[in-house]
């Protein structure tokens, strides 16, 4: 599996860790340097679950970097720049909603929340922190693994290169610069704030986009918390795009928590 795109990484480490050092309550396992498959941060302070998906991982031919604490984790997020972290809520040491947004400060490597909080409100706060998918405990290990592929897919999709003036999802294609949208080829016309909504999902490359992001991006802070402003607009453009509304072809809702675009391999 080839590794998904990421940011820059920084420029140095913080003074606190010299460069050559490791942060404490880490263990690093890696598969042979014959077969180094993407590697996986997983910051868990449960040593049962880190087991369990340690073994998962290295059996599939991932190469794994554990920790046990927020400090440690960020550490190795800054000195081995992974292909994708795994990521436990409850820390010892801070919240990982924190440690998401201070990872989304610099690098744009797939986060994958696993926690024990099942709450809607939950999930929706550590996607509009940034994560890009969430897995509520206790989680089987073919949900888990079947996540962390949507989430290299993602990544992959969003990265491709020449890709910035023009998005894509199926059939259906925006056109930035000349704020043309397509389908299947034919022209589809939309207003301002349904042209707006329609770009921040297909930018979400196939992940869900909160519904607090999209009224931001339609409508600014003012807005943030009008979603049934929401609802209308995104009825409206599903009215547009859809043939079949029961059967959607391009946006699925996330009940309460967002909307994301299907892609084609969906």
């Amino acid at each position: 599996m080839p590794s998904a795109p990421r940011g820059p990484r920084p420029a140095a480490l913080p003074s606190e860790w010299p460069p050559c050092s490791l942060p404490p309550a880490v263990t690093i396992v890696t598969q042979a340097a014959s077969s180094p498959g993407p590697l996986i941060l997983l910051i868990e302070d449960e040593l049962s679950v880190r087991t369990f998906v340690r073994a998962k991982l290295l059996k599939l031919g991932y190469r794994v970097v554990e920790a046990e604490t927020a400090r440690a984790g960020l550490e190795h997020a800054r000195a081995y720049n992974p292909d994708a972290i795994i990521l436990d809520l409850g820390l010892p040491d801070m919240d990982g909603l924190d440690v998401t947004k201070s990872i989304r400060g610099w690098c744009s490597t797939p986060i994958l929340i696993v926690s024990a909080r099942g709450r809607e409100q939950d999930k929706v706060n550590a996607l509009d922190a940034g994560a890009d998918d969430y897995v509520t405990k206790p989680f089987g290990a073919d949900e888990l693994l079947a996540r962390l592929r949507v989430a290299f897919r993602h990544a992959a999709r969003a990265g491709t290169p020449g890709g910035g003036a023009l998005l894509r999802a199926s059939d259906l294609s925006v056109d930035l610069d000349r704020r043309i949208v397509t389908r299947a080829g034919e022209p589809v016309h939309l207003t301002p704030i349904q042209f707006k909504l329609l770009v921040e999902l297909m930018k979400g490359g196939g992940k869900v986009v909160t519904q607090r992001q999209l009224l931001l991006a339609a409508w600014g802070p003012t807005h943030a918390r009008d979603t049934h402003y929401l609802r209308i607009y995104m009825g409206q453009l599903r009215h547009k795009l859809e043939m079949n509304a029961a059967c959607p072809k391009y946006i699925m809702t996330d009940p309460g928590v967002g909307y994301r675009i299907l892609c084609e391999d969906e």
